[in-house]
């Protein structure tokens, strides 16, 4: 496989992208500890900002990172024929307090899709559900060509 051409994204290319798909990875690092976890996300591309809606258990891993105020990266990519597509964004995901939404706030959770990765095999006890922010330091998306 050889790569025949590798192509950064434009802003308006990134927006789109980030725009028509609505599952990524984002991946939390605290210290020298990284986690990473399949989500849903809404992007919002006229201030190009991520909304999630995250679901945990007090005691999960899930909820010890994400107190730990950590830095994160979002991936999101997709393959099509011989060309792969991807987005990484990385900047600090911030809790949002149910109290202090917009209407606007409001609107981007209602446009962001339902959580696709938490299912659960079992009822689980005490979930907490909670609004994040993704305010991007970085974004970069990038196209790749390959030859079989």
């Amino acid at each position: 496989m050889a790569i025949d051409r590798r192509t950064e994204m434009s802003s308006e290319e990134t927006d789109e992208f980030l725009g028509t798909h609505e599952t990524g990875v984002l991946s939390l690092a605290r210290s020298d500890e990284p986690y990473s976890i399949p989500i849903s996300y809404g992007y919002d591309q006229s201030d190009r900002q991520f909304y999630m809606r995250l679901i945990s258990t007090p005691q999960s891993e899930k909820r010890q990172f994400l107190d730990s105020a950590p830095d994160a990266r979002l991936v999101v990519y997709d393959e099509a024929d011989d060309t792969y597509r991807s987005v990484i964004a990385t900047g600090v995901l911030e809790r949002v307090d149910p109290d202090e939404l917009t209407a606007d706030d409001i609107r981007q959770y209602g446009d962001a899709r339902r959580p696709l990765f938490e299912i659960w095999p079992q009822q689980k006890g005490n979930l907490d559900i909670e609004l994040y922010r993704l305010v991007p330091e970085s974004l970069s998306g990038r196209v790749v060509v390959v030859s079989r």
